[in-house]
């Protein structure tokens, strides 16, 4: 870097830190102060380091232009998951023993459920299955396309930015900063930040496709564009408001009543639709093949699976506005598209699964290549069960109760976390240069402590969640209510600490994944493959 750029970054960054500083001093309430020093201590920490004129990669040295990849940016990535993961793992099984004995809500405004909930989707959505989908979509457009990143380092922008949202909307959390709507809680300011951050991630993967060498965009890449172009659609029309001052967090939406609703499901249906399964699944057609050395199984069925998923999906959202003042015709496009979503997402299930066709031999010895299978039969069954659950007389049931729960954390621990884990297990040896994981024992460990949590963590929640609804409609013979809430509440306290539990298992096995991928960056003799492995796996 020449001494002209590092003047104009660092001119740059003191503007920040200096406008930061004004912004705290007029800050009409605490959080927004906070983020504001916030702000101008991160602005000087980036000064110190360009004046130093350190490399902007967090953990290799600074790439040259003769490298064929820019793989540092994918490393940062790797290192992100699992961090981020952990946290949001621990602050779930937090907030799911305050569900079983409140006390430990402490009753401290920054400790409560209602603050640490929204901390915790966030943290295993957006920070955990966020970074996996940024670093692993940064990997397998590169190889994929034979092509380095476009646009230079504005990669680790990217990389950087993405942390810096994710600690302002965590932090705004405990101070009470939140627009209260589901998957897009952060406040107006941070939603800006986000945009921006979007935007340069869109123009360095859309910017790769287009300097390909490979004439052929393989089929990962599209459902990873889908995702990256329509949550910046969801995020930006979800997020309209007017803020009331530009000193203070608080904004008011542009949208009210009914319509706020619709445009809120519209978006937060559509976040697990394109965040939670279209980018997960550019994650499954390249990594399963890869690990499997196999070709995928249909990439004509692949591609119906592509078209069919885009289109249904956007019109699912209504779903959830089941028996409200929306109108009924758009609760029955919701039901009707929804029940629709079942026929693509299977195909997808079975593309993924058929692409084991004389590999399965492999599931015996390679645990990673397991949980990626373990994941496509969650993938199946959750979007088996939601369509279900979307049909009005089912909904009636389930809506408003922890079946709910048991269903999404069994589509975002079954799905999303362990392909996200296995992608990682599969990339961390090769990044780092490895002949292969420290131990594949370790991730067997993993893999069953993961599943038996994920399989009591989404029981337990549907048998109570399906006792929740039919105790609040049962009725005595003169047509009253039989059980209070609280009868019900007290009813759900067994189930809570089986939840509880089920979650801890999962966090165990997530910290057996950190020791594991420690262990083989720092070189540890690989000496505990499976027993039957075959010798590339040894």
């Amino acid at each position: 870097m020449n001494g002209y750029g590092v003047a104009a970054k660092l001119a740059a960054l003191g503007g920040i830190a200096l406008l930061a500083v004004v912004l705290a001093a007029k800050g009409h309430d605490a959080g927004y102060v906070f983020h504001a020093y916030l702000i101008a201590a991160t602005a000087i920490a980036f000064a110190v380091y360009y004046a130093r004129d350190f490399s902007f990669a967090l953990v290799t040295s600074r790439p040259t232009t003769e490298d064929r990849y820019l793989d540092g940016v994918v490393k940062a990535g790797m290192i992100a998951t699992v961090f981020w993961g952990v946290a949001g793992f621990l602050v779930g099984v937090v907030i799911a023993a305050q569900l079983a004995w409140p006390a430990l809500n402490l009753d401290l405004p920054w400790t409560t459920f209602g603050r640490l909930r929204p901390l915790h989707t966030s943290a295993v959505v957006f920070a955990f299955g966020g970074n996996a989908l940024i670093a692993t979509s940064l990997y397998v457009v590169q190889r994929t396309c034979r092509a380095r990143l476009a646009f230079g380092n504005l990669a680790w922008f990217v990389f950087w930015g993405y942390q810096i949202f994710i600690v302002f909307a965590a932090t705004g959390y405990l101070f009470g900063i939140t627009e209260s709507r589901e998957y897009a809680e952060p406040e107006w300011y941070v939603d800006i930040w986000l945009t921006l951050v979007w935007v340069a991630y869109f123009l360095v993967f859309f910017g790769t496709l287009l300097k390909r060498k490979e004439p052929h965009i393989y089929v990962a890449n599209w459902f990873y564009l889908a995702f990256i172009v329509t949550i910046a659609m969801l995020h930006i029309i979800n997020n309209l408001a007017v803020p009331v001052s530009i000193f203070g967090s608080k904004s008011y939406s542009l949208f009210s009543g009914v319509q706020d609703a619709l445009i809120q499901w519209w978006y937060g249906h559509n976040a697990v639709g394109f965040f939670l399964t279209a980018g997960f699944l550019g994650m499954m057609y390249y990594f399963v093949p890869k690990r499997a050395n196999r070709p995928v199984y249909s990439y004509r069925l692949s591609i119906v699976h592509f078209w069919s998923i885009i289109f249904l999906y956007i019109w699912a959202g209504p779903h959830h506005l089941h028996y409200t003042a929306l109108p009924d015709w758009a609760q029955t496009l919701g039901m009707v598209f929804s029940v629709m979503l079942w026929m693509p997402s299977w195909g997808g299930m079975i593309n993924g699964l058929m692409t084991l066709s004389g590999a399965w031999d492999k599931l015996r010895t390679d645990p990673v290549l397991r949980m990626m299978v373990m994941s496509v039969a969650f993938y199946g069954m959750a979007t088996f069960e939601g369509p279900m659950m979307s049909i009005k007389s089912v909904n009636s049931l389930s809506h408003y109760t922890d079946w709910t729960i048991g269903h999404v954390h069994s589509s975002a621990l079954g799905w999303v976390g362990l392909i996200s884990m296995a992608a990682v297990y599969d990339l961390v040896p090769k990044l780092w240069s490895k002949s292969g994981l420290y131990s594949d024992r370790l991730v067997s460990w993993h893999f069953w402590l993961a599943t038996l949590g994920i399989v009591l963590y989404a029981s337990s929640m549907w048998v109570s969640g399906i006792m929740q609804g039919l105790m609040w409609r049962e009725y005595d013979d003169q047509g009253f209510l039989v059980y209070s809430f609280a009868d019900s509440v007290a009813a759900m306290h067994p189930y809570y600490v089986i939840r509880m539990l089920g979650g801890l298992l999962f966090l165990t096995g997530a910290l057996v994944m950190v020791y594991n991928l420690v262990r083989t960056v720092r070189g540890g003799e690989r000496t505990q493959a499976l027993p039957g492995a075959p010798a590339w796996a040894s």
